[in-house]
């Protein structure tokens, strides 16, 4: 038995090492836009790192980092508040997987890992009084998720769609029921540091 996860072993080393046309590592740094889901939120930006090993020509598996500053959309007893911009940090595990070989490259991909939403306060509006107004505290938290990415690769450049998907942060303070929506769609712009051809 060990003799042969050995031998499996060796081979997938050798099949991935002969058989690149590209380098292996690279660092992918990405700007671009994040659109929280649910009414009453507003969108804004965000920034990632991710660094990338080919295990094969086709086939990245990476670390994402990636901060979003966004205003979600929170509710309070089913009313919408007013919530100001504040962050989400996440760090995932990828797999992007390269349709093609050429220096124009569609990808599509998978991640999944740790989303740290950060707290914020809520003001909901009571009827037509607009200085009668309550604050609720929405308390930071950590939520694993999930991601779906599709884009392209263009010589160094990428432009890619991603889809966090984060389940939502459920709390009851005082008999209110307050409901935060975490999950986001960013539309990012990057370039990617190595892992050029060979």
């Amino acid at each position: 038995m060990t003799k042969s996860l050995v031998l499996a072993f060796f081979a997938l080393i050798t099949l991935s090492a002969t058989a690149q046309d590209f380098k292996p590592f690279k660092v992918n740094l990405s700007l671009g836009y994040a659109r929280p889901a649910g009414s009453g939120a507003a969108g804004g930006l965000l920034v990632s790192l991710e660094p990338k090993y080919g295990v094969m020509d086709k086939l990245d598996l990476g670390l994402r980092i990636e901060l979003a500053a966004m205003a979600r959309s929170i509710s309070v007893n089913n009313q919408n508040g007013d919530v100001s911009a504040k962050g989400m940090g996440s760090y995932l595990l990828t797999g992007t997987y390269y349709l093609s070989n050429n220096n124009f490259r569609p990808y599509v991909g998978l991640g999944a890992g740790l989303y740290s939403i950060a707290g914020t306060t809520v003001t909901v509006v009571n009827g037509q009084v607009q200085d009668d107004y309550d604050d609720y505290k929405v308390e930071a938290s950590n939520k694993f998720g999930v991601m779906a990415r599709v884009g392209f690769k263009a010589g160094h450049f990428n432009l890619g769609v991603e889809y966090n998907i984060v389940p939502n942060s459920k709390s009851d303070i005082l008999g209110q029921s307050i409901d935060s929506k975490n999950a986001y769609l960013g539309v990012k712009l990057g370039v990617d540091i190595g892992g050029g051809r060979k």
